[in-house]
């Protein structure tokens, strides 16, 4: 059973991670993992070291947990995290998460670089998640319900947590970031939104496009976990501008905001 699965891969990062007692999940997606190499007195367990778990295979994902103290409180850190549109079942993209929680994490903290879709906005800007939107059919909650981690039918009125969110926005003004706030729209990848899709998320309501944190944040709903996002925008979704997208350039404004991403999550996690 999946649940047995998940205690045995908790078994074995807690011997890893000793009598320590950690606060803070952080999922650090694509071009944005150095923050990670900022932790103290790290800790570092490779993705494949781990029973169960899968293996990330996305460029700039180094594929590992580094555990340590950021601004003073005890996270696990993902370098890279499980997509989709590699092949892994809903179920598995979410598998970390739940084993965050029976190592008895309450605080996550997801990132990601997405597609602007907000016109208003440009490459490189900041965006706190306020809500999002999730037309895959797919859910990691699908099949039987693991009651030890929650109940079959539970709420996502505040997916992302009101409070942390609140931390976000103080942490973005301290730092003079001029932090966005909008809607992620989560489509299932590995290909870039077509223009028409871009255009049906605007009409949503979304603000940015990605093929990741949605279930994250489900799996954290379901689970009690109080959850934040926060995306960077590292190019203009397809049709806003006339080019074409590639993942070269997520990494390199990903490169390019860097600093400022790293500081904002880090003031986050010492105000939260």
């Amino acid at each position: 059973m999946i649940i047995d699965n998940l205690k045995d891969s908790a078994a074995y990062i807690s011997k890893k991670l000793g009598k320590e007692r950690y606060e803070y999940a952080l999922v650090l997606g694509s071009g944005l993992g150095d923050l990670a190499d900022e932790i103290e007195n790290p800790i570092v367990i490779d993705y494949h070291d781990i029973p169960h778990f899968p293996i990330s295979t996305v460029p700039g994902h180094k594929g590992r947990l580094v555990a340590g103290r950021l601004e003073g409180k005890s996270v696990i850190a993902m370098q890279g995290r499980f997509h989709f549109y590699e092949g892994w079942s809903m179920d598995e993209v979410v598998y970390p998460i739940r084993v965050f929680k029976l190592l008895g994490l309450e605080k996550l903290i997801l990132t990601n670089a997405a597609g602007c879709v907000n016109k208003e906005w440009k490459p490189g800007s900041l965006m706190l998640i306020t809500d999002h939107i999730k037309l895959i059919a797919e859910s990691p909650n699908r099949g039987p319900n693991i009651d030890e981690l929650g109940e079959r039918f539970f709420d996502m009125s505040e997916a992302y947590s009101k409070e942390g969110r609140a931390k976000v926005e103080e942490a973005a003004s301290s730092l003079g970031i001029d932090l966005k706030k909008g809607v992620y729209m989560m489509f299932a990848g590995p290909n870039f939104e077509t223009p028409a899709e871009v255009r049906f998320a605007r009409i949503a309501g979304a603000d940015a496009v990605g093929m990741s944190t949605v279930p994250e944040a489900i799996a954290a709903s379901h689970m009690g976990m109080k959850c934040i996002g926060i995306s960077c925008m590292t190019n203009m979704a397809a049709g806003i501008l006339d080019q074409k997208l590639n993942h070269e350039e997520v990494l390199e404004t990903g490169e390019r905001v860097k600093k400022s991403f790293q500081a904002l999550i880090r003031e986050t996690v010492r105000r939260w």
